[in-house]
């Protein structure tokens, strides 16, 4: 045969030649195994590169793998041609033309546009009534990019038209994620309608919530049936927290609860424990309001108005946003848009700041090369290769680039001159990492700090080798409590990764034109008048920060000194400063009708910044230490039973758990010993300790274990002896983090305990203010038997400590009455001036209200 470049062009065009219906099954027959029609829930990707933001309107158009239907531009398909052999792509392109003209000068009527079969957006910058569209398919067979134009039933042989036709007809991906469908398909619960809840007389507070049986402030669920709050699950990512919400619903029955954090007049995230998913409950404000919880109100004002029509919030949203000012649009490298997808801005922004900082444009951006060439099959679902791709695309310039001289003086005639931004969709980043949360999944509004934090984690989780860029943020934080009748002390440190500053509210200067203020505006609102201009409260950033470091009584105080319950303060300082500091104002609180309260401040926020005088000093001479004693526990006996039993002989290890664990992909052995470690418990505990143990440099070595012929130290026991160096036997160890504690959390108890399973349990219980590290670097340091572990696996710094001098780069403004609706803004200095960054829109600043941000970024000053 004939070898050409292509077997037929572009319909009626010029170079168009047709060939017989023999010659196109003859070149498609040694491909026809690696065709394969779409089944229902495959992903068929036809709007957008895996690795990079082309599309059908690029260009290059976009090339959908035959086979894995992932999407490829045209710089990116030959790798995914080389690294997977697969060589029949379907080429998908968007042509956009200017409309012809009638005589009079217009366009010609409007008709139907049989042209356009993508399921595509269009172009929300290009004038509909002055240009039309037409979408091109064609089959190109690599590595000679034969094609073959679409559609051409008569020719292509039954399987490969069935093919084609099922690739252009599916719908989007992220089609479930979609506003209008995302709510649908919850099911409503069958309890829903009947539930009974106890007359007991409990009322939840606005605020202040924790587990009732392990003190957890995250991830709690109210009971809809006795108003019980407790944690959820632990998720694989460190999230979560003890599964006591599972386990009160297994000792009562009572199915269902609601996520605190997440009411609000549309709804909330309701579980059902017996149905075992997510559900609607149509009756959720007449339960909620048993509780003393007013759901309907929950974004009411006094007033009852929401955020659009109350008159001072839109000038907050004027003075972030810049209304009013004529700004100028930014482009080339580092000035790309991120286009909102609906509530997305709290992503958006964060992005933006992550992505104007050195290490993280290095730790992706500069290694691309290696991260695409080297990433999974499927990068979609690949936390660097998204990071990567969303980096390049932002810094690249690729997708801002400025309208041509030609344009702008065809805009400027027509009188139309507003120079546009299309920036580019995250859509397939929001996707990945939102996955398995239920708050960042869904299309509702978040709260940008937790994004950041959400953000972090899955950083930390993905690092790439021994580089994590989320090192920069990374500090300690050294708690000083003293128990106020002995005057003892315990000393503690714990990771974070931003520093909280509480609204420092009755430090306002303007107290009396506030006071003004509210009187008017009272009478103003009483006469039915305009309302007065808003008077914020300026609150000096000094008075926060006095507030942050300020002694704090403890709840619930322990006194290891007096063997019970007494007053404790504490104090927090820095252990170390981080390179770039991140700072939150704690604008968002509640009222004591549950109704959300922001907060509207004013806080004169230095570009410079000294926080040298709140560095950490450890133990001071003349101060005495609490005791480390354990108060008398007592375990429900049945709980003792069920742990002192959870190991197993090796030929007992549930076979069908094993393999659930070896289809995700983890090694057969390594599966095997994450299901013997964790005592039968199934394979979802068992999957919490292969992200545990993962890691470990013999993950997937066989199991061993003595008693059994087994290469570990004979004659250890369980229970009793510890290991060389006081190395706890990793089979406790295992038995503990299987019941949701943290590895380094079990290793300190059997460290106090000589590894006695039930002691280290009390000691586990009796220290609630230890709180886990996860910092592999100081468990090296506490562990007899770091230099063994540091051979194997070398670790670089993970503080990067310094002076405590830095200076504002970057901060994040929230407008709104909370955190679950508004809208977000970023503005960062970049080349010595500030500039904004409004989801897709990005121009010079020229007036940054650096006053009334809710995230500031700042940046360590050499010393």
């Amino acid at each position: 045969m004939q070898r050409r470049g292509a077997l037929f062009g572009m319909p009626g065009g010029s170079g168009s030649r047709k060939m017989a219906a023999g010659d196109i099954g003859e070149l498609l027959v040694p491909h026809m195994p690696t065709i394969r029609v779409p089944r229902s829930g495959d992903r068929v990707y036809k709007n957008e590169c895996a690795f990079s933001y082309d599309s059908p309107n690029s260009e290059g158009g976009l090339y959908v793998c035959m086979n894995t239907f992932l999407a490829f531009g045209r710089e990116h398909v030959e790798r995914h041609f080389r690294k997977t052999g697969q060589s029949v792509y379907m080429h998908l392109k968007r042509h956009v033309r200017e409309k012809v003209r009638g005589a009079s000068g217009g366009a010609l009527p409007k008709r139907r546009n049989s042209k356009m079969f993508l399921d595509l957006d269009t172009d929300d910058d290009l004038n509909s009534d002055d240009y039309e569209y037409e979408d091109e398919a064609k089959l190109v067979i690599f590595p000679d990019h034969y094609e073959i134009a679409l559609p051409n039933i008569e020719e292509l042989p039954a399987l490969v038209t069935i093919a084609c036709d099922a690739v252009l007809s599916s719908k989007s991906p992220y089609r479930k994620q979609d506003p209008d469908t995302w709510e649908n398909e919850l099911p409503v619960s069958k309890y829903a309608n009947n539930l009974t809840q106890l007359d007991n007389g409990v009322r939840i507070p606005p605020s202040g919530w924790k587990c009732a049986r392990c003190d957890l402030r995250e991830n709690l669920w109210l009971n809809l049936t006795d108003g019980s709050v407790l944690c959820g699950k632990w998720f694989f990512d460190s999230s979560g927290g003890n599964g006591h919400a599972l386990e009160h619903y297994r000792d009562t029955g009572y199915p269902l609860a609601v996520k605190l954090g997440t009411i609000t007049p549309d709804g909330a995230d309701v579980y059902s424990f017996q149905e075992e998913e997510a559900v609607l409950d149509p009756h959720l404000a007449k339960h909620l309001a048993h509780f003393g919880i007013d759901m309907l109100h929950m974004h009411g004002t006094e007033n009852g108005l929401q955020d659009n029509d109350i008159k001072p919030r839109v000038s907050e949203w004027e003075v972030i946003q810049e209304t009013g000012t004529k700004l100028k649009p930014m482009y080339g490298p580092g000035y790309t848009g991120l286009k909102n997808l609906g509530n997305s801005c709290y992503l958006s922004s964060v992005m933006q700041a992550i992505f104007s900082i050195p290490e993280f444009q290095r730790a992706y951006v500069g290694n691309l090369p290696r991260i695409f060439d080297y990433s999974p099959l499927d990068p979609t679902q690949d936390f660097n290769t998204q990071m990567t791709k969303l980096g390049h695309g932002l810094l690249s310039g690729q997708y801002s680039k400025p309208p041509v001289k030609s344009e702008l003086i065809e805009q400027v005639m027509k009188e139309e001159h507003k120079p546009q931004q299309n920036g580019i969709s995250p859509r397939m980043f929001k996707a990945f990492v939102s996955k398995s949360h239920p708050e960042f999944s869904s299309n509702r509004q978040q709260d940008a700090q937790e994004f950041f934090l959400h953000l972090v984690n899955l950083v930390e989780r993905n690092r790439i080798g021994s580089e994590n860029p989320s090192d920069v943020f990374r500090f300690l934080v050294e708690e000083r409590i003293q128990c106020c009748q002995t005057r003892k002390v315990r000393y503690t440190e714990r990771v974070d990764y931003l520093m909280q500053l509480p609204v420092a509210m009755e430090a306002a200067t303007n107290k009396d034109e506030l006071i003004a203020y509210e009187l008017t505006r009272r009478e103003a609102e009483s006469n039915r008048r305009p309302l007065p201009e808003l008077v914020r409260a300026k609150i000096p950033f000094s008075a926060c920060l006095q507030a942050f470091s300020e002694p704090e009584n403890v709840d619930d105080f322990w006194s290891s000194a007096l063997q019970a319950k007494s007053a404790g303060v504490k104090t927090s300082r820095f252990a170390s400063f981080p390179e770039y500091l991140v700072v939150q104002i704690k604008k968002f609180t509640f009222g004591l009708d549950w109704v959300p309260k922001k907060f509207d401040v004013s806080v004169d926020m230095p570009d410079l910044l000294d926080i040298n005088h709140l560095r950490a000093r450890g133990l001071q001479p003349g101060e005495e230490e609490l005791p480390d004693i354990s108060p008398p526990i007592v375990i429900p006996d049945d709980s003792k039973d069920r742990l002192m039993t959870q190991l197993i002989d090796p030929s007992d290890i549930d076979e069908s758990s094993v393999m659930q664990l070896a289809e995700m992909g983890f090694p057969l052995e390594a599966c095997r010993k994450a299901v013997y470690f964790t005592g039968n418990m199934g394979a979802e505990v068992a999957f919490n300790w292969i992200v545990v143990h993962m890691e470990e440099p013999d993950f997937a070595e066989p199991l061993t274990m003595p008693g059994y012929g087994g290469a570990a130290s004979a004659g250890a026991s369980v229970f009793g002896a510890t290991g060389l160096d006081n190395q706890p036997p990793e089979e406790t160890v295992a038995i503990i983090t299987s019941m949701g504690f943290h590895r380094n959390q079990a290793i300190q108890a059997l460290r106090a305990t000589n590894s006695n399973l039930e002691r280290a349990l009390d000691w586990i219980f009796s220290h609630p203010e230890f709180e886990e590290d996860s910092d592999f670097v100081i468990e090296m340091e506490n562990n007899a038997n770091a230099n063994i572990v540091s051979e194997a696996k070398p670790e670089g710094p993970r503080v990067k400590d310094g002076s405590g001098m830095y200076e504002l780069f970057a901060f994040i403004s929230h407008m709104g009455t909370s955190t679950m609706s508004g809208h977000y803004v970023c503005h960062i200095k970049k080349e010595g001036r500030w500039v904004i960054y409004n989801d897709h829109k990005v121009c010079a600043s020229e007036r940054p209200p650096k006053d009334l941000g809710y995230m500031y970024f700042y940046r360590r000053i050499p010393s």
